[in-house]
């Protein structure tokens, strides 16, 4: 029963030890803090960030997240609940849209406050204007989130932004490619921006989970690399597997 056990196997299994090794290694003495809210990790992680830095407890923040699949177990489970695509492609916004397909990846970002940056030459990539953080409350399970709360975090985070719906000209969606869950994540999109498009420009909306997969706890920060690397480069990388749009979405 004791082989494999050492001093370290305890600590090693806590959520807490990832983020607060990245400290001790780097010598970094601000908030140390591990996030678990599924999906959503690695973007609460950012906000969290975020909110330090504009209050003055940190000066540079590091956050990200990071998905590795280790075991077949939760493979296992999550096909039986009927979430995976049974040819291991997310099929995003796609009429054939049946499941997503779980990858591994990391992604971390380095922020500071903006005239903090520019005041020491950094390179800027992109800036985060605002953001929101909610919860479903009652929903009809994982695969169904709640379209209300949906709405309420994107007006909430563009208000917190200070930008106006018409402003907002790609949206990077979560879009695993699940038959109910694109559905219901397009509808909320299209009822907060859809009516705000004007003649002068369009909206975009993509997913980067048809190009590497649903990193779970790290696919929110896929997502937002995707996009400042858009800026980057002046260039939307395609969205692929998209054949037909799915006809239940508005």
């Amino acid at each position: 029963m004791s082989d494999g056990i050492s001093p370290y196997a305890g600590p090693g299994g806590a959520l807490s030890i990832a983020a607060n090794r990245i400290s001790y290694s780097f010598d970094l003495h601000g908030p140390s803090v591990a996030v678990d809210t599924a999906c959503s990790s690695s973007l609460v992680a950012i906000h969290l960030a975020c909110q330090s830095l504009r209050t003055g407890e940190s000066d540079t923040a590091v956050a990200g997240g990071v998905n590795l699949i280790l075991s077949p177990e939760p493979t296992v489970a999550f096909s039986q609940a009927g979430m995976m695509s049974p040819d291991g492609r997310c099929k995003t916004f796609d009429a054939e849209a049946n499941g997503y397909a779980r990858s591994e990846g990391c992604g971390i970002v380095v922020l500071r406050k903006l005239s903090s940056a520019l005041k020491d030459g950094d390179r800027v990539i992109a800036v985060i204007h605002g953001s929101a953080v909610n919860q479903d409350g009652h929903s009809n399970g994982l695969t169904a989130p709640n379209p209300s709360a949906q709405r309420d975090v994107m007006l909430r985070a563009l208000n917190n932004a200070n930008v106006r719906p018409f402003d907002i000209g790609y949206i990077e969606a979560h879009g695993t490619g699940t038959a109910l869950g694109d559905v219901i994540e397009m509808d909320s999109i299209v009822q907060v921006l859809g009516h705000k498009i004007t003649e002068k420009g369009k909206c975009f909306v993509g997913s980067v989970k048809t190009n590497i997969g649903h990193l779970e706890a790290a696919a929110g920060i896929a997502g937002v690399i995707k996009v400042a690397l858009m800026f980057e480069n002046s260039m939307i990388p395609p969205h692929i597997n998209l054949k037909e749009l799915n006809p239940n979405s508005t």
